[in-house]
């Protein structure tokens, strides 16, 4: 059960909810709710593929069936892991950035569990993705992990948070997007196995390298001296 109260909208309440979220979030991109208002409005058929999927995957139907949450109830072990492991990198860039697996907002505008259940997940493994690739929390990581992200969901939020955040780059911060990390970001995602099809809890306590290497994920490259 996907905990918060959920709302069931009409066509043009479900517009007015994206537009409204919309607007807000490229005013206040640290607004984590409206982001999220904006990806469930505008994004059921996507979560409904990306179910399908998890369906057909043996991980992905191992999540769909446990529904594993990721809150400090059920990943704090991953503090105690050997450091060369996925859990303990996780670890530590949770708690470099003082972030908490709690604080993700709860999911509203999902009519079905399954599918509440797929939009509730996308956004708690966004944390593994930053550890996994190797991203930054700002806006140019951000971003670069929004293309990932658009090219496993095809979420329009995804691709929407793109333009959003370039429009706010410096000149120098959008050079070096589009020649760093745009080009390494759209490899990347095309690269790595099926992202919503792990069940990454099951992997905290493996080398970091073997799950990457496993998985196919290519982490950042640090930016050359003619990106920049």
């Amino acid at each position: 059960m996907i905990e918060g109260t959920r709302f069931r909208l009409k066509g043009w309440q479900q517009a007015a909810v994206a537009l409204g979220s919309a607007v807000g979030a490229l005013l206040d991109p640290r607004r984590a709710d409206l982001i999220a208002a904006l990806g469930e409005t505008t994004g059921k058929p996507a979560f409904e593929r990306v179910l399908e999927r998890m369906k057909r995957s043996p991980e992905g139907r191992a999540v769909l069936l446990e529904r594993p949450r990721v809150i400090s109830a059920n990943v704090g072990h991953a503090w105690d892991l050997p450091p060369n492991t996925f859990g303990a990198a996780y670890a530590k860039f949770m708690g470099s950035r003082n972030f908490s697996p709690d604080d993700r907002p709860p999911v509203r505008f999902m009519e079905t569990e399954e599918v509440a259940y797929v939009a509730m997940r996308a956004r708690e493994v966004h944390d593994f993705w930053h550890t996994l690739f190797e991203l930054p929390t700002n806006l140019i990581g951000e971003s670069a992990l929004k293309v990932i992200e658009f090219e496993q969901m095809l979420l329009p939020m995804c691709a929407l948070s793109v333009i959003g955040g370039t429009a706010r780059f410096t000149e120098k911060q959008r050079r070096l997007f589009y020649q760093h990390y745009f080009p390494w970001a759209l490899q990347a995602g095309m690269q790595c196995s099926d992202l919503m099809c792990i069940h990454y809890e099951r992997h905290f306590d493996e080398d970091l390298k073997d799950v990457r290497r496993k998985w196919g994920i290519i982490p950042a490259p640090p930016p050359t001296p003619n990106a920049a």
